[in-house]
């Protein structure tokens, strides 16, 4: 017999084919399998990759959070996840979805990484229990059992309504195995991030037709997302970016979503929106890496030049003042300098301007610094190898 889905979903197909000529799709993913491959290689500070990743676990679980209405500020979650934050008892469900994400992808994450866990696959059982930690210790309707198959109709928003209750657990059984099976195997090991990139925009769309739970349907769907992802290699902190970026374009992504299943269920255009933020997401990342890079790499050319010269308070001072004025990022007025920070207008609160232009002389002979009408810059496009005369001229 039928079932019910099929009348009413009826682009709930299990099906896709990505066209081999739509050169936007296949050089996008290219370039997000090679901006993954340069983040994973990345080398960083430990103190440095630990402040990346708290970052970006607050701006994925405030995503997944946000978007289903939650109102607490990223300052917030990050407190939530250093344990600091205490919210009056009126806010306090507040906290526990936030609380319950960071719980799901610290388990998720160390499940993951474990080498005793050989397979951890997605599976029905697997989903209904992200659902039951998203909703954990929250006030619910009684009809609403976290991880248990929806039993009655619902409306998403004010117009879509989910699969037919009768077929949901059906069709969840039915996507776990399209997603686990031969469309999503990538050909061989470079292709795995291309596919699993699909492979979790995929999860994401059908779980969100299927909507198989009376609550928690989008939070499960982001954390199926943040699975298909970190298993597949793609780095941590880039895990969350597809829920940054779901959050950060709201209208749009409803939108995308609302098309896509009033298209007959063509998921390419959904596709193309999420591999766009996501490869704007990247791009944001690695260039926080590079910063971080260029300030260690800075730190030690600047140390290393110091090192040949006699170890003096003098020499010290004009050390920091090269660091300071990195710090600065941008022009400084001469006049101005010993106001940059305290221990800088103590150095130079009774010596005068003369210590300063003496230390200005010395560490622009060394090709620290850059001076121009009156104003001194850190001149840190020395290091920067292999950078266009053009360009290095531009980022000055």
């Amino acid at each position: 017999m039928p079932r019910k889905y099929e009348k009413s979903h009826p682009w709930l197909r299990f099906a896709l084919r990505l066209p081999p000529d739509d050169s936007r799709l296949w050089l996008t993913l290219g370039e997000i399998s090679s901006k993954v491959q340069h983040l994973s290689g990345a080398p960083l500070r430990p103190e440095v990759a630990a402040e990346l990743h708290e970052i970006y676990l607050a701006k994925g679980v405030l995503a997944t959070t946000a978007i289903e209405g939650n109102t607490l500020s990223e300052e917030q979650v990050r407190r939530v996840i250093d344990g600091t934050l205490d919210l009056p008892k009126s806010q306090k469900y507040l906290q526990q979805e936030v609380q319950n994400i960071v719980d799901l992808c610290n388990l998720e994450t160390q499940l993951l990484l474990d080498p005793e866990v050989t397979e951890r696959n997605l599976c029905m059982d697997l989903i209904r229990d992200y659902n039951r930690g998203a909703l954990k210790g929250l006030e619910l309707p009684e009809s609403t059992v976290p991880g248990e198959i929806r039993s009655h109709s619902v409306v998403v928003g004010t117009v879509y309504r989910g699969a037919p209750a009768e077929d949901c657990a059906y069709l969840l059984d039915r996507l776990c195995h399209w997603l686990n099976g031969t469309d999503f195997a990538p050909p061989d090991e470079e292709l795995s991030v291309p596919f699993a990139l699909i492979r979790a925009i995929v999860a994401h769309v059908y779980l969100a037709w299927i909507h198989p739970f009376a609550d928690g349907n989008g939070r499960t769907a982001r954390m199926m997302e943040f699975h298909v992802l970190f298993a597949s290699g793609v780095p941590l902190p880039a895990a969350h970016l597809l829920s940054d970026h779901y959050n950060l374009t709201r209208t749009q992504y409803y939108r995308e979503l609302a098309k896509a299943s009033q298209s007959g269920g063509d998921i390419l255009p959904f596709i193309h929106y999420a591999l766009r933020g996501f490869l704007d997401g990247l791009r944001g990342q690695i260039a926080l890496v590079r910063e971080q890079q260029m300030r260690v790499a800075w730190e030690n050319y600047v140390h290393g030049l110091f090192r040949k010269l006699k170890n003096s308070p003098t020499q010290k001072r004009r050390r920091e003042l090269v660091f300071d004025l990195t710090d600065h990022g941008d022009w400084v007025e001469i006049s101005n300098i010993p106001l940059l920070t305290p221990k800088l207008a103590r150095e130079y609160a009774t010596a005068g301007d003369r210590m300063v232009q003496r230390d200005l002389n010395a560490i622009a002979k060394m090709r620290l610094i850059l001076r121009r009408h009156g104003k001194v810059l850190a001149n840190r496009n020395l290091i920067r190898a292999f950078l266009p005369r053009r360009v290095a001229e531009v980022d000055r």
